[in-house]
């Protein structure tokens, strides 16, 4: 297998950090979700400055979750969904998996995210219940926009932020506005517990149901109040109650072993946000003549640096043999992957295609220095061919 010397991502866990767990592993004996898990979730909710966040095993497990929780919350018209063109797999398939109608929304050049002429006409057309956005490489979407749709046609707001922890728009965290959202703490991304994901939520009755639905749809991890309170209206038995699931739910839990590491990551999201803002800024100024993204997000905590290239393939030759890493700009279109032709046929979405077509990411990470950003720079230059649109 190829190694790279410039990666699209490290590891953000320090030996410290590593030397710290081994101690507790030592000592402490549970592994399970516990306090170390509440306190990661406590600490998350501050940081971000929501009202409760319930820690995952993943941020797809966090999309399935809130999929999951509007189904059971009751809160929904219908079971159509408007999900983006541009952005994941599991932004997508839990929703197809949960039965509902998925419609995909065309890209807007300016953010990668919802085009929202586009999502508008689906707006009219398919009277939607929930749209789920992506931050596509940190990228903030047209929230003013999308927001005034959201309001205009009665619609529920989530966020996919798991490549966006740290960006803002008008001074607010990405993931504070809409219903829910969700974040990954997978290998690479800008915090990692290893493996894990958060779902976010300011909605109290979202958030009980989202806490249940994680745990096989028991209340165990409710407040002795309300758990007394829907054992009393379910006439359920104090014995009863161990083994009593009120939701349709799954385990998809982390460890406190994961929490422990990201209560540590937490502290450094600031300073990882700047790296790679940073980072994104010298992309940019370098590759003026290349295609780039113009969104409004105020503090850019980018993933990645988004751009096309007439000749993408040749590109990618060029950086395996300079050993730089790249990728297409996370799953392209959607509508063009086999699995969502295998449950569609494929969708009119001609600003996907053209990302799908020609679109590349560039390395960025905090541990890429300014001198490996302007290295990418130069090898690109020498190559790619612009695309612009």
């Amino acid at each position: 297998m190829q190694k790279f010397k410039y990666k699209l991502a490290e590891n953000t866990i320090e030996k410290k950090e590593v030397l710290r767990l081994s101690k507790w592993l030592l000592k402490d004996e549970r592994l399970t979700m516990g306090n170390k898990t509440k306190l990661f979730q406590k600490n998350f909710s501050n940081f971000l400055k929501v009202k409760k966040s319930v820690f995952v095993n993943s941020g797809s497990s966090a999309n399935l979750l809130i999929a999951q929780s509007l189904l059971e919350s009751g809160y929904l018209k219908n079971k159509t969904v408007i999900v983006p063109a541009v952005s994941w797999a599991t932004t997508v398939s839990p929703f197809i998996q949960l039965g509902y109608d998925v419609k995909l929304c065309d890209c807007s050049y300016k953010d990668l995210g919802l085009d929202v002429n586009h999502l508008e006409y689906l707006c009219k057309k398919y009277k939607p219940s929930v749209i789920i956005l992506v931050h596509v490489l940190g990228h903030s979407n047209n929230m003013k926009e999308i927001l005034k749709l959201c309001k205009k046609y009665n619609i529920y707001l989530v966020e996919d932020t798991c490549e966006a922890l740290g960006s803002k728009y008008n001074s607010k965290h990405l993931g504070t506005f809409g219903i829910a959202s969700s974040f990954s703490f997978y290998y690479g991304h800008h915090i990692s517990t290893i493996e894990g994901g958060m779902a976010c939520t300011n909605n109290k009755n979202l958030a009980n149901i989202m806490i249940s639905v994680r745990s096989h749809g028991w209340l165990r991890d409710f407040n002795e109040t309300e758990k007394r309170k829907l054992y009393k209206k379910n006439k359920i038995s104090d014995f009863q109650s161990q083994f009593s699931f009120f939701y349709s739910g799954f385990n998809i839990r982390s460890t406190e072993l994961n929490a422990l590491i990201g209560i540590s990551q937490i502290k450094k999201i600031k300073k990882i946000t700047k790296i790679r803002n940073r980072n994104f800024n010298i992309y940019k100024n370098e590759l003026s003549d290349f295609f780039s993204v113009k969104c409004k997000t105020k503090i850019l905590s980018s993933f990645g640096y988004a751009t096309l290239a007439e000749n993408r393939d040749e590109v990618f030759k060029r950086f395996l043999e300079k050993r730089i890493e790249c990728r297409p700009i996370i799953a392209g279109n959607i509508g063009s992957q086999p699995f969502w032709k295998r449950y569609k046929q494929e969708s009119i979405l001609p600003k996907a295609k053209l990302i799908h077509k020609y679109g590349i990411y560039l390395p960025n990470h905090a541990n890429q220095t300014l001198e490996d950003t302007k290295f990418i720079c130069k090898e690109f230059k020498k190559v790619a061919k612009p695309k612009f649109v």
